[in-house]
């Protein structure tokens, strides 16, 4: 009787683990495996998940611009899901559908979170696992076919701007979108030690199915740096390897062919990538290519997923001490980078699998077009450059004094969980004041702003007056990068670059010249010296000699009628300790 009930067991286990099993296959696996799960498929299959596994748990966090909650979701073998329990632990952030036409992500995803819960993968017994399933949630809702012109499969997929048209992987510095001030409340939540975000490329045609982008190594910070550089990049690499996944870092070629070489990325604090490292967190942007099939591309985007959780559960204590020491080497007095170029003298050589290009007749035009042939593959090496220089340095001031009335760039500050204190009285402090010297504007729309560039300050040290709850923020804080990337006008992805203070750039009162004509005559007569210097710049300069409206506002911006806040940078440097 017993062998018979036995029997019967070993009989039917097989259709039970087929049974439960099939209950949690995906919509990508349920369907030709060149379709992507919409967002409620996707929301209702973690939710189901989430209710027979403890081990993970799901939280709704801030609104998005499409009305919509950002979701958590964050498993951990242990049931612990209190993140400030959990200091001893890695913690693994994952985003996903950024640009919800790229969404490998999001199918790469939900398999190994299933995996994960269903043991069907190793368990990470360091690291906590966190993602946001879809972060741009109104590109998602927005699902088409054709806005993806040059990208194999899937068969529908989201839209590239979010529900008020924005690029989000443009938009961490500025915030314009609730996304981002959400994904902000997440991120210092989290407080990851690495960072995923999952993308598709776009450019030149070649053989790898998989590139990656990882956090510039020098910009992130020394140690921590060539530990990602030379350690926890090439390991990753390695492991994909023996699983058949050549890899090779992101194709950054632009009206060129690859074959030529090409350099790393990059990734300023707008992106993803860039945003996170200022808070000392390792970064990758895997970005699987256009036109390979959506199947190998899932494939290839879960398994860096899996061999970058296992890394991290095996180096997690090195990992949490590199991040934590690497905020350390900022310290006050200490030269900053603000502006990076390549260095041309330094150059390695990589294998690089590639197709055979070259150019024919266009059906359209009839003029040369540029083509690929798939059927001429090719192996051999090509230059490849990952080293930069600082073009453009400050040096690191004990405290920045930002007065209370710029509400808009301290709510940020406080969003990212800068540390700063008010004035408790009206306080005269020695500073270092910036004044706009010169700036360029683009001409076309970036993202919602006309952003500023090849930006130059002029620097003086004064005794300004501040107020009672003007804020003093030090730099010896966490999140001194942050303040350094955006606090600093020179700075490319700068909060002044960004248009945040372009009311000091315009002058509030002026003159009439029939009025100031008689006006700047008596300035002149009682200040010889200053009549000194306008006679030596008519001297050298003969345009300015010949333009009489030119001088009158010379000397109206020598007065003391001239506005002292026109130009001045209203974000001031404290250089003693």
């Amino acid at each position: 009787m017993f062998q018979s009930k036995l029997a019967f067991f070993i009989f039917i286990l097989p259709f039970f683990v087929f049974a439960q099993n099939s209950n949690w296959q995906t919509p990508y696996e349920k369907g030709n495996k060149n379709q992507t799960a919409t967002y409620e498929e996707a929301m209702l299959f973690y939710k189901r998940l989430a209710s027979q596994y403890n081990t993970l748990e799901i939280k709704e966090m801030g609104l998005t611009d499409s009305g919509e909650p950002l979701h958590l979701l964050l498993y951990n073998p242990d049931r612990n899901f209190d993140l400030s329990k959990n200091q001893s632990k890695a913690i693994l952030l994952i985003n996903n559908n950024i640009h919800p036409g790229e969404p490998d992500g999001v199918d790469a995803s939900m398999l190994l979170f299933r995996d994960l819960v269903l043991q069907k993968i190793p368990t990470p017994k360091n690291t906590i696992i966190a993602m946001i399933p879809f972060y741009n949630i109104g590109g998602t809702l927005n699902r088409n076919s054709f806005s993806r012109a040059n990208q194999n499969g899937p068969e529908a997929y989201g839209f590239r701007g979010n529900a008020r048209n924005y690029d989000l992987n443009r938009d961490f510095v500025k915030s314009d979108t609730k996304n981002a001030r959400s994904f902000a409340e997440i991120f210092h939540l989290v407080k990851p030690d690495v960072f995923i975000d999952n993308h598709v490329s776009n450019g030149a045609d070649y053989q790898y199915v998989f590139t990656y982008i990882q956090t510039q190594h020098q910009k992130l910070g020394p140690d921590i740096g060539l530990f990602l550089q030379n350690e926890m990049t090439p390991s990753i690499r390695k492991q994909l390897l023996k699983k058949k996944i050549e890899s090779i870092p992101y194709v950054t070629v632009y009206g060129a062919t690859p074959d030529k070489g090409f350099s790393q990325m990059m990734d300023l604090p707008r992106y993803s990538t860039g945003y996170t490292s200022l808070f000392h967190t390792i970064g990758y942007m895997p970005e699987t290519h256009m036109l390979k099939k959506y199947e190998d591309r899932v494939k290839v985007t879960y398994e860096f997923m899996l061999e970058t959780i296992q890394f991290t559960d095996v180096n997690f204590k090195k990992i949490k001490t590199l991040k934590k020491d690497n905020a350390k080497t900022f310290s006050f007095g200490k030269s900053y980078p603000l502006q990076w170029k390549i260095d041309s003298t330094k150059v390695e050589q990589i294998e690089f699998l590639g197709f055979e290009s070259g150019y024919k007749k266009s059906e359209i035009s009839g003029k040369d077009r540029l083509y690929y042939d798939q059927k001429k593959p090719f192996k051999k090496q090509i230059p490849y450059y990952t080293s930069y220089v600082p073009t453009k340095s400050v040096t690191i001031p004990s405290a920045y004094v930002i007065p209370k009335s710029w509400w808009n760039v301290l709510d940020l500050l406080k969003l990212n969980q800068i540390e700063m204190t008010q004035l408790k009285n009206d306080t005269i402090i020695e500073v270092e004041k910036y004044k706009i010297a010169d700036y360029k504007t683009s001409s076309n729309a970036y993202e919602g702003h006309y952003q500023h560039s090849n930006t130059t300050v002029t620097k003086s040290i004064e005794k300004v007056s501040f107020q009672k709850g003007d804020y003093i923020i030090s730099t010896q804080q966490f999140g001194v990068k942050y303040l350094l990337e955006t606090l600093e006008p020179e700075a490319p992805d700068s909060f002044f670059n960004w248009n945040f203070f372009d009311a000091v750039l315009q002058q509030k009162e002026g003159y009439s010249a029939y009025v100031f004509e008689d006006l700047a005559v008596e300035i002149l007569k009682k200040n010889p010296s200053l009549k000194e210097k306008l006679e030596k710049k008519k001297a050298e300069d003969k345009a300015f000699a010949e333009n009489g409206s030119a001088q009158l506002d010379w000397i109206y911006k020598n007065s003391a009628y001239y506005e002292a806040t026109h130009l001045t940078y209203p974000v001031y440097r404290i250089l003693n300790n």
